[in-house]
């Protein structure tokens, strides 16, 4: 018997619209895909290059630390230069302890982020707590910024989470402890925004975070988020870890809270390998919207992943050669091809599944696998259209790529439709 029931994404939670320098946060816009620098931001000269690395890597919002006096001197400086180089990405400002120290001494980083990011749990300690937040505030309105006010459970409000564990202890059907952490991070996010609201920052303004490092927490914190505001909400597993673990741990985190329509930016906070590519970041949050359906940033290419019948190591490389020319030629791509992101491409090992794979693709190939003939069809818009022999196939079919694109998304194809209408 044939089950008709699908699972199908859930609409987005309905969240207020946030605008970040150009880009639109929340409000129903696409998912934004946001990263941070760890460069020393003092350093303009490395600050600059690594938030053009990550904004060519398609980083629509970096976030750079402005932890100290000359960190905020620099920040203009960061700003003018990235706008020399016509990079344009909107900069967000992180701020802990002192933030409203740096942001009233020094007027001109406050005007030269596009964002400044509040942690309510050292934004202040005690009496002085209420005093620094509204300072904040005050310069966020007085600049036009919008803020986040971002809640991690590793500074979570010690004053906060010690009452509501005291008033649980006295409940007669208490909670376990877990709950009440995730009751605290809700209430420090949610009520920091309303004092923000009360004091004249409005709605459109604020977009709230709740970051743990824990999957089933996070998850936890983020639906309770969703069911009790309409904030724009940034995502996002803290400390997420290095390498695979680190991919895999955000993608089943963030994965899970956008397929129940949860989220409006998103963050992989990655541990980079000692002197790694801080770009790792953009490009896995990248994938996951790509591979959920939910935006399209670069063609995708389907690989098989080999076997006991593709014993040459050509289809392997040919697939990576091909993921190399897509992320080395994208940048140009996206201002000469308008809509080149949508394409997807087939590599594939030998003849069991690679000819019907590669009708599917708009390009795909077919590589000889053991014991096949070294031949390798090539199938355009689900037709064969030639088969490539010889020591020079991948040559040959990154050429074929480059043509198809030209053809489908260049401006003769484009004038062409255009005439056709």
């Amino acid at each position: 018997m044939l089950h008709r029931d699908s699972i199908t994404m859930k609409p987005r939670h309905k969240t207020t619209a946030v605008a970040v320098g150009g880009v639109q946060v929340g409000g129903g816009a696409p998912v934004v895909v946001q990263s941070m620098t760890n460069t020393d931001t003092a350093d303009v000269a490395s600050t600059v290059k690594q938030v053009a690395d990550l904004a060519r890597a398609g980083s629509e919002l970096v976030r750079i630390t402005v932890d100290r006096d000359e960190a905020a001197k620099a920040v203009p400086h960061i700003r003018d230069q990235l706008r020399k180089r016509g990079v344009t990405v909107p900069l967000v400002g992180d701020f802990h302890y002192i933030g409203h120290k740096l942001l009233g001494e020094n007027p001109d980083c406050a005007e030269a982020l596009d964002k400044y990011r509040i942690n309510p749990g050292n934004v202040g300690f005690k009496d002085k707590k209420d005093k620094q937040f509204g300072a904040i505030i005050d310069m966020a309105m007085k600049h036009n910024k919008p803020v986040r006010i971002g809640v991690n459970w590793g500074s979570l409000d010690a004053e906060l989470l010690t009452h509501l564990m005291d008033e649980n202890a006295k409940s007669a059907d208490p909670m376990p402890a877990r709950s009440v952490m995730h009751e605290a991070m809700v209430q420090s996010a949610l009520m920091s925004a309303q004092r923000a609201e009360e004091m004249g920052l409005n709605a459109n303004k604020i977009i709230v975070s709740g970051k743990v490092s824990s999957i089933q927490d996070l998850l936890a914190v983020y639906a309770m988020l969703a069911d009790r505001s309409h904030y724009a909400l940034h995502l996002g597993l803290t400390e997420a870890g290095m390498g695979s673990k680190g991919i895999v741990a955000s993608s089943a985190a963030l994965g899970i809270l956008l397929q129940q329509g949860i989220g409006d930016t998103i963050r992989f906070s990655l541990t980079p390998e000692p002197g790694g590519d801080r770009t790792q970041e953009v490009r896995a949050a990248q994938e996951l919207l790509q591979t959920m359906g939910l935006r399209s940033f670069v063609p995708v290419v389907a690989a098989c992943p080999g076997c006991g019948r593709t014993t040459s190591t050509v289809f392997q490389e040919l697939a990576r050669d091909i993921q190399d020319m897509i992320r080395d030629r994208m940048p140009d791509w996206k201002t000469q091809y308008p809509g080149v992101e949508t394409l997807n491409f087939a590599v594939m090992g030998c003849i069991v599944n690679g000819p019907g794979e590669s009708k599917h693709a708009d390009v795909g190939i077919s590589l000889p696998g053991t014991g096949e003939s070294p031949a390798a069809p090539v199938f355009i818009d689900g037709k064969k259209a030639m088969t490539l022999r010889g020591p020079n196939i991948a040559g040959d079919f990154k050429a074929i790529v480059e043509d198809y694109i030209s053809r489908r998304f260049g401006a003769s194809a484009i004038a062409g439709g255009e005439a056709a209408e």
